[in-house]
């Protein structure tokens, strides 16, 4: 028998109706204790839950207004629980609309600690009639229980996904997630209770290498670092690029067609990408396909831009790769090697290099 700590840290599942519209307020400690009351029998797949335990953030977040600070707020809390039972489970109750840059964030802080931790939350506040939130946090404890899981795994809509590979797919459907290139953890069942797993541990992500600049016992924390995410979209200018571009960030992560190609026939547009490289920027290539993998120079589009020093994302989606940038930064990386570092994986969100 286990117990299951449960961090609440804001979002739809919490919120009640007011006149300004949803806002924090509902009863979670109360709904839980109705979800699994005392002296009754448990529900299917969660026998071995003894108890669960519940902290909240102060403040709560809503996550449209999360940022770097607040990951790290949340890192905190799980190390601070960890290091009192060290075995113990943990599950993040999150709002929808940043987890998955959440669990990509922690996934990188939270290599190698013990127990799994699992992120979830719901489309619908836990009072609403249908709502998926009882569904969604059975299902992230009984991953949390199920001794299958390590790493940072995100819980949602019957896919248990790995914590860096997961992407917002909807803002309704209660399929709100996908894993667009790595296959799901595992899948429930209609009832809850039979789990089909795509692998025998359940592992959510590969450790770092030892001698990773990214390897340390405790990472460094997460900051607020200039990290600017720049769309491609047929028309755009050379000039409108370069403006963007001014002042200088510390990372650009360029959202570029296909297997990472841009504009290049349009003039000053992949000059002002060599000049952020050369200002001492990383520039990062990833791709708008929903499913792609980044192949830099594949096409003479994206030829340019990869002589200069951009390096692709390889299979990463934009919150792994926005989220990661931002970890590498907080960990003293920059320019080159920051982007040289991006394509080694920390914790399993990029596929291994053929």
């Amino acid at each position: 028998m286990m117990n299951v700590h449960i961090i609440y840290t804001g979002g739809t599942i919490g919120m009640v109706d007011s006149p300004q519209g949803l806002v924090p307020g509902a009863d979670l400690a109360g709904w839980l204790s109705g979800l699994l009351p005392p002296g009754r029998p448990a529900a299917p797949g969660l026998e071995s839950l003894a108890s669960t335990s519940l902290t909240a953030l102060e403040p709560l977040i809503d996550s449209s207004n999360a940022t770097p600070e607040s990951w790290q707020a949340i890192v905190e809390e799980v190390r601070a629980h960890a290091a009192e039972h060290p075995a113990e489970p943990i599950v993040v109750l999150h709002g929808t609309d940043t987890m998955a840059y959440t669990s990509a964030a922690l996934s990188y802080a939270l290599v190698g600690l013990e127990a799994p931790v699992i992120i979830t939350g719901s489309q619908l506040p836990l009072g609403a009639e249908g709502s998926d939130a009882e569904a969604n946090v059975l299902g992230a404890l009984r991953a949390a229980i199920s001794g299958r899981v390590s790493g940072v795994a995100l819980f949602f809509g019957g896919l248990l996904l790995a914590g860096g590979r997961a992407t917002k797919s909807s803002s309704w459907d209660f399929a709100g997630f996908a894993s667009p290139v790595a296959p799901p953890l595992a899948r429930a069942g209609s009832d809850g209770a039979s789990w089909e797993w795509a692998q025998a541990d359940g592992s959510a992500g590969s450790e770092a290498s030892p001698t990773s600049p990214t390897a340390r016992a405790t990472p460094r924390p997460y900051a607020r670092h200039d990290v600017v995410v720049l769309d491609m979209a047929p028309g755009i200018t050379g000039a409108r690029v370069a403006a963007l571009l001014d002042p200088l960030p510390e990372a650009v992560i360029l959202r570029a067609f296909g297997v990472g190609n841009v504009p290049s026939d349009e003039p000053g547009l992949t000059e002002a990408i060599e000049r952020a490289i050369d200002g001492g920027a990383a520039v990062v290539v990833a791709s708008q396909c929903h499913q792609a993998e980044v192949i830099l120079g594949h096409y003479d589009t994206g030829d340019a831009i990869a002589r200069a020093g951009a390096v692709g994302t390889a299979d990463m989606t934009l919150e792994a790769a926005y989220a990661k940038a931002q970890f590498l930064l907080a960990q003293g990386l920059a320019g080159a090697e920051l982007a040289e570092a991006m394509g080694r994986p920390i914790a399993g969100e990029l596929s291994p290099r053929r």
